[in-house]
């Protein structure tokens, strides 16, 4: 057996640490609760519970080995599980994502674990030296005349640290009732070095359980009250129990349930919970594919037949019928004995999708996604490791789900950007997908109508094959998309409207014919910025660089004639940070000059739906967006209706431009979406063309034909151009030329490295430093741009600079990361605080 192993923990350190899992008598450490792990060595993959600084933390196990360390090793806590938690082939993917993405493993490793659920945390505090000293002093000379707290809070500490003397650790809670100590004075003793605290973290039962009652069986009941009897009634009727939440809603939970319960006749159990994989009907209907899918389909086969490792560009137009072709490749690979992972890039699109799968593969699917609760997630996880599921759907992270022999995993939407990870470890799921498939000889199929420029690339030099569906299923015609010069719009009206004539006028027309329309708006909120029209103060949140967005509380009637916001708000209107959630009360004066002239200036989704209701008083008119929508039954009860065409109109963000088919939209509106092309980003045009296209696929999905109008200042961009012609292959090739003169991706790999601080002064002078650095080594082949102000030069507080690399080949960009991250090191940048995003898509 080993003496010590390696451990990885979730922290930003690049490296494992060794701890000694045997103390000096030879025997075993662990004294977890209910006897978990005791005299075999923790397994490779395994969690660990181990002292850190002054925390306990959970960290994996990477080696077991006999190699002493140089300093003392302490001691393993405690081991969390008997077999490894992670195979060896997600081992071997995190080891190469910590390469790729030059992130520390441990924080990898914690991405891909979703069971924070089974892990109890709690904060401890213990007594110091100091405390000792300062309670023995206290004994001696009493209380202090000199302390700033009174004789009461004098009189708190002293007990805290008495009842504290054995050295044992005590919970908050339980200092609270011993001592009568709040949290402000622990703090304080803290500061004071008085007491240490320490995190504790300990395993615990994550199932989900529902209590139900019971009927009991007896000869011969008691007699009983009407209320017992109707109780009892009720319990009979169901056969196999009622949950008490069913009983509360009835009204049948209270003092009658308890009595009930003493006398015998009713018995409480703790069952396991159902878990609600989607609340939408599947509308899967006959899956016939026709000559299109079916030779997609054969491709897929063949590659999946093969045993071997391939990557697969499905590149099929809006409404070709990807997702069938999909679901018949998951059918494919379960009847060989193989499971299917299935990605999709947002939590919207799920709800839908885990409904077709339920619908094709019952109880073999499995949904893990960020909007579940943590508990749910760990649930869906267990069930998936223990091969229960062999279909997951899911949002980036289901990429890591650990199911065996892994035959095919699909990148639905595979150019959407929400697979880029944007905090923590930064991966982007598609690239991890592929490399997963090839370290599992698995299939990768890529599915999009506007592959991202980076996988066309490798379509068009043989590393990913390519099968194209260039024809809507049943032969329906592709929308019709009309562009609406705003410029012209405004020449004509005299006036700065947010909806068109046009688009008006075909909304109304499709209303009346009992279709259906979607207008697009991506901006939430009411208005996007408040301006002070006297001095020009713009309103800005407090915490981040970033304007305040104007929401309101409830739509309120606004004059035809005038189309702009009034310029004071109402009672209850907010601004919001929409990057940290700040929020206050909107002013009716500037807070700068205290003029009351602000301007509410631009349109947001909310504003659009007042707007559209105005228009369309007797329309049912809904909104998509992320206020909106706050929650899984939210989404579900929205969609649900859109499918059941009791909503006329639906305005949105992005959330509705992807992947939904909803039959009865036969009209698409897309207003301001060109904004985007003003923004500071290589990839602003690609950007805006594929959200064109995407939202412009959502009509005419079912048998009546589609028509699109897109709301435009810039008509003649290439971009605008190419998506009304539905000319992906021609934009790709125009935008390709920019992209190899100015050597971006896909002719060049890139990263951003941001350098942040709460302190301005010191993130600056870090960048500084750096950038010296920089400027005296010759990197080889490396271009580097900065440092620089980031586009956003401050969120959350954290002021933010950052250094653009570019370079032709990827060995040649990793050592130059490596290498400043080290000189970092040096410099003593701390490693939070250095972020480094290896082919970043948000450069802001």
């Amino acid at each position: 057996m080993a003496i010590y192993c390696d451990v990885v923990l979730p922290a930003p350190l690049d490296r494992a640490f060794t701890y000694r899992l045997r103390d000096e008598a030879g025997a075993s450490s662990g004294m977890p609760p209910a006897g978990v792990f005791r005299e075999n060595d923790p397994p490779v993959g395994g969690r660990v519970v181990v002292p850190f600084r002054n925390e306990k933390l959970i960290g994996v196990v990477t080696r077991l080995h006999d190699d002493p360390p140089p300093v003392e090793a302490r001691l393993v806590e405690s081991v969390l599980d008997e077999e490894p938690i992670l195979t060896a082939e997600l081992m071997e993917l995190a080891a190469w994502i910590g390469r790729y993405y030059l992130a520390p493993l441990g924080e990898v490793l914690r991405g891909m674990l979703p069971l924070a659920a089974e892990v109890r945390r709690s904060m401890q505090y213990r007594i110091t030296d100091l405390g000792r000293q300062i309670l023995l002093a206290g004994a001696e000379r009493g209380s202090s005349r000199r302390s700033r707290r009174s004789a009461e809070e004098q009189d708190a500490e002293y007990a805290v640290l008495n009842y504290l003397l054995d050295g044992e650790a005590a919970k908050q809670g339980a200092l609270r009732a011993a001592a009568g100590a709040s949290p402000e004075l622990l703090a304080g003793m803290v500061r004071k070095r008085w007491l240490r605290r320490q995190e504790e973290a300990a395993p615990r039962d994550a199932r989900r359980m529902t209590r139900y009652a019971v009927l009991v069986a007896t000869a011969r009941p008691p007699r009983l009250t009407e209320n017992q009897l109707a109780l009892l009634g009720e319990l009979a009727g169901a056969g196999d129990g009622l949950p008490l939440a069913e009983l509360r809603r009835r009204g049948r939970a209270g003092s009658t349930l308890s009595t009930l319960v003493k006398r015998g006749l009713i018995a409480l159990e703790d069952r396991p919970s159902a878990f609600h994989l989607s609340g939408l009907p599947s509308g899967a209907g006959e899956r016939s594919l026709n000559a299109h899918q079916q030779a997609a389909l054969k491709r897929i086969s063949a590659s999946l037949g093969s045993g071997q490792f391939s990557t697969c560009l499905l590149y099929g137009v809006t409404g070709s019928g990807k997702t069938h072709v999909y679901l018949a490749a998951m059918q494919q690979a379960l009847d060989a004995g193989l499971s299917s992972i299935l990605l999709v890039p947002e939590i919207g699109l799920t709800p839908a999708m885990a409904a077709l799968l339920h619908s094709a593969f019952g109880g073999h699917v499995a949904l893990l996604h960020s909007a579940l609760t943590s508990a749910e997630r760990a649930e869906q996880w267990r069930r998936i490791r223990r091969g229960e599921a062999r279909i997951v759907v899911g949002t980036r992270s289901a990429v890591f789900a650990p199911v065996a022999r892994l035959g095919l995993i699909l990148v639905d939407e595979e150019h959407d950007g929400s697979y880029k990870q944007e905090e923590g470890v930064r991966y982007h799921a598609r690239d991890v997908a592929v490399m997963r498939a090839k370290i599992a000889g698995a299939v990768a199929v890529l599915g999009s109508a506007t592959p991202s420029l980076e996988s066309w690339r490798n379509a068009q030099t043989g590393k990913y094959a390519v099968v194209e569906m260039k024809e809507r299923v049943n032969r329906r015609p592709m929308p019709s998309i009309s562009l609406v010069d705003m410029r012209e719009e405004f020449r004509q009206t005299g006036q700065d409207h947010l909806f068109s004539r046009a688009l008006i006028e075909q909304a109304q027309g499709a209303m009346q014919r009992g279709e259906q329309a979607i207008i697009l708006l991506n901006r939430r909120g009411y208005s996007f910025a408040v301006l002070c029209r006297a001095c020009g103060e713009k309103l800005e949140c407090e915490n981040c660089a970033i304007a305040l967005a104007h929401h309101k509380p409830a739509p309120h009637p606004v004059s035809g004639a005038d189309p702009e916001p009034p310029p004071r708000p109402a009672s209850g209107q907010r601004l919001k940070c929409h990057y940290c959630g700040y929020a206050t009360t909107a002013p009716t004066r500037c807070p700068r000059c205290r003029s009351e002239h602000l301007f509410f200036f631009g349109a947001g989704s909310q504003q659009g739906e007042e707007r559209l209701q105005e228009l369309f008083p007797a329309a049912r008119i809904g909104r998509m967006d992320r206020d909106s929508v706050r929650g899984r039954r939210d989404l579900e009860g929205l969609l649900a209706r859109l499918h059941a065409r009791e909503i006329d109109l639906l305005v949105g963000t992005q959330m509705i431009a992807k992947g939904h088919d909803i039959h009865g939209v036969t009209l698409v509106g897309v207003v301001g979406a060109d904004f985007a092309l003003g923004l500071p980003d290589f990839r602003a045009a690609e950007r805006v063309f594929q959200l064109l296209t995407q939202v412009s696929g959502r009509a005419g999905r079912g048998e009546l034909p589609g028509q699109v109008l897109v709301q435009t200042y810039h008509p003649e961009h290439y971009a605008i151009q190419f998506a009304a012609r539905h000319d992906f292959e021609g934009f790709a090739a125009k935008e390709m030329r920019f992209r190899k003169c100015m050597r971006y991706p896909p002719f060049a790999v890139l990263a951003n490295v941001l350098i942040q601080s709460p302190k301005l002064e010191e993130a600056a002078g870090w960048a500084s430093e750096l950038g010296r650095w920089l400027s005296r080594q010759s990197l080889d082949r490396v271009r580097v741009l900065g440092p620089a102000t980031a586009p956003i030069a401050r969120i959350k507080r954290i002021y933010r600079f950052h250094l653009l690399l570019k370079a032709e080949e990827r060995q040649t960009l990793s050592r130059a990361l490596s290498a400043i991250l080290a000189q970092a090191e040096f410099l003593g940048i701390p490693r939070r605080n250095l972020i480094v995003d290896v082919d970043a898509v948000n450069l802001m």
